[in-house]
């Protein structure tokens, strides 16, 4: 099996994510797989959900928080801004607040905490969490193509729509019984029992917005997800520690692909002792890979000369990735 294959047998899967630690190559790879599939017809969107995103210098252009950007026909990126996010949501809270209870204005200890949870870190994933739903819904695209944070992060994504299940769950359990002692004696009670329906809603939507994006992550049919390695002690094990994790969440896990790899014929050059050693020591976890993983890894991606920044710099990816790149118009 090659990179390649894996397009070809499953068009079906159009969620496409590279996962791993961070500093590995993630953003490079969707970057190319990016070029590859719009080169081929398809309508891609390549987005980073992380706040450190690295997608503006790789494609050389400004693109944060703007949006979904041409970078070439077919092909568009998107760099999430959590901060206007974070402002945006915030103002949302407010006037629901306004709409629910009629007050005037916000009292003094609830600004403080819309505040004050702005500067929570979970808020800022939140927020991205939030956009990533509102990107995957949309179907405008072909190809989804997410750009993730370390794996940390994205296991907590997935674990956040299990918390919200059973919370939400609880809570509307608790609102039916609680229903069966409630009796309608007056517009005030009524106007109670709305304000409450309307909370409760709000709780659906939260539940439902995060099950159609975890739901995506853990679709076999439709979402590919490749771990991306490094011939390194570190990164074996971390890898094989967040394989299980994944398989816990039941990610669909499509391969492996081992980056930095130092091309073998420079040992038959003369090169300083230093690079023999280089070359001897990632042999040895070349070998540890493919005794690890078998044929599920892919594809092996040289170290170039240069960073990958640039679209001549990213089609030499693609093609390292997946072989010559033809033009073609999809069926």
């Amino acid at each position: 099996m090659s990179l390649a294959s894996i397009f070809d047998q499953y068009p079906e899967r159009r969620y496409i994510m590279f996962g791993g630690k961070g500093g590995l190559g993630k953003t490079t790879f969707s970057a190319a797989t990016a070029y590859y599939l719009a080169k081929k017809g398809h309508k891609v969107l390549v987005f980073s959900v992380d706040p450190q995103a690295s997608l503006s210098d790789i494609f050389e252009r400004d693109i944060f928080g703007q949006g979904a950007v041409e970078i070439m026909p077919n092909l568009y990126a998107q760099e999430i801004d959590a901060d206007r996010h974070i402002k945006e949501y915030q103002n949302q809270i407010r006037q629901k607040i306004f709409d629910m209870y009629g007050l005037e204005e916000i009292p003094e200890e609830i600004e403080s905490y819309i505040q004050a949870a702005a500067a929570e870190p979970a808020m800022e994933e939140s927020a991205i969490f939030d956009q990533v739903v509102d990107i995957v819904v949309s179907a405008e695209y072909d190809y989804y193509i997410y750009d993730l944070v370390p794996l940390g992060h994205a296991l907590y994504y997935l674990s956040m729509a299990s918390v919200y299940d059973e919370w939400i769950d609880k809570i509307t359990k608790l609102r039916e019984e609680m229903e069966e002692y409630s009796q309608v004696a007056s517009l005030i009670q009524r106007k109670e029992e709305r304000e409450e329906d309307m909370i409760l809603k709000e709780l659906m939507d939260i539940k439902y917005r995060i099950n159609t994006s975890s739901g995506i992550l853990t679709d076999k049919e439709k979402t590919a997800f490749f771990f991306v390695i490094i011939p390194e002690e570190m990164a074996l094990l971390d890898t094989q520690k967040a394989a299980g994790l994944f398989a816990k969440y039941q990610v669909p896990l499509s391969g492996f692909v081992v980056n930095r790899v130092i091309p073998p014929e420079l040992g038959q050059q003369s090169i300083p002792d230093y690079l023999h050693h280089r070359l001897a020591m990632q042999d040895g976890y070349l070998q540890r890979i493919d005794q690890l993983f078998g044929n599920e890894v892919l594809a092996r991606i040289p170290e170039f000369e240069r960073d990958i920044t640039g679209l001549p710099m990213i089609e030499k990816v693609a093609e390292a990735m997946f072989g010559p790149i033809p033009e073609a118009t999809p069926a």
